[in-house]
């Protein structure tokens, strides 16, 4: 009778005793939280300059078309050929034209003698004139002769004035023949090289048909956009980056030397225009290349 409260007091004590125990065990645990974690810390990079790329262009990069109809009878130049502004790149059949300018320059010569002739009959009619009013000063002849000396001497004046436009006719229709001539001798219109060929000997041509394409090698420039954000950035002598997708460890130093004022509504961009400085031989216009801006926002 005695053992039950003891036993039940030793159980009693027992459990009170694991609560008392458990409640620091349970604080001692950490709670984990993203907060808690310790994690690295990500080192800031620095900003990359901004990138653009676009082609290669030279100011001066044309196709030479056929200024007259004809018949390609000499090739001068072929394509992969430097030239030098004047240079014949080829000559059309001239012989016809060569025929009509020795004609033209023959009439010229035919109106400048006639203006020649004209001009010394108008001396004989000066002279018969002065004598016919010598004449009727003394009573020798009559009014109608005088007035024939004189109506002489006019129309010998008009027949000169009349030799003379015909002898501007002539040096007109003379000219003409010669710039048809000029048109029959294709020439390089500036330094550079032949790009390509587009025409054959014995080939008929017609007005505006291509024949070369002549580009220059030198100034070399990039031409790209840039997003309009960038438009108050940039501007005139700022110093630009060029590398060719082919060897992007060789950088090249650029200048820009044009910026649009406008923005491109349809695609929010403006052009900008780079001019390499001293390019080497592995730039080319028409290539890719691309540019990197040396302070970007």
């Amino acid at each position: 009778m005695n053992r039950l409260p003891i036993w039940f007091a030793f159980v009693l004590l027992v459990a009170l005793a694991g609560c008392g125990k458990s409640e620091p065990a349970l604080a001692a645990l950490p709670t984990v939280s993203a907060k808690t974690i310790d994690q690295p810390a990500a080192s800031p990079l620095a900003k990359p300059a901004f990138l653009a790329s676009g082609p290669l262009v030279v100011e001066d990069q044309v196709d030479v078309a056929a200024q007259r109809a004809g018949v390609v009878s000499q090739i001068l130049q072929d394509t992969g050929q430097p030239v030098h502004k004047g240079e014949l790149l080829a000559v059309l059949d001239d012989r016809q034209l060569v025929a009509e300018h020795d004609a033209a320059e023959a009439k010229l010569h035919s109106c400048e003698a006639d203006l020649q002739d004209w001009q010394a009959e108008t001396k004989v009619a000066e002279a018969d004139l002065r004598r016919a009013e010598e004449m009727r000063k003394a009573g020798i002849n009559t009014q109608e002769e005088l007035d024939h000396a004189r109506y002489k001497l006019v129309g010998s004046q008009f027949e000169i004035e009349k030799a003379r436009q015909n002898v501007s006719n002539a040096q007109a229709n003379l000219r003409a023949l010669d710039l048809e001539l000029e048109k029959t001798r294709v020439e390089a219109p500036f330094d550079g090289v032949v790009a390509r060929r587009y025409l054959r000997a014995g080939q008929q041509v017609a007005v505006g048909d291509r024949l070369f394409w002549v580009t220059a090698v030198r100034p070399l420039r990039i031409r790209f956009t840039l997003p309009e954000a960038l438009i108050g950035k940039i501007a005139r002598g700022q110093a630009l980056m060029v590398t060719s997708p082919d060897s992007p460890s060789v950088q090249h130093a650029a200048e820009v030397v044009q910026v649009s004022p406008v923005v491109d509504p349809s695609s929010g961009t403006f052009e900008v225009v780079a001019q390499i400085v001293d390019p080497a031989s592995d730039l080319r216009p028409g290539m890719t290349a691309n540019v990197a801006l040396a302070h970007a926002p």
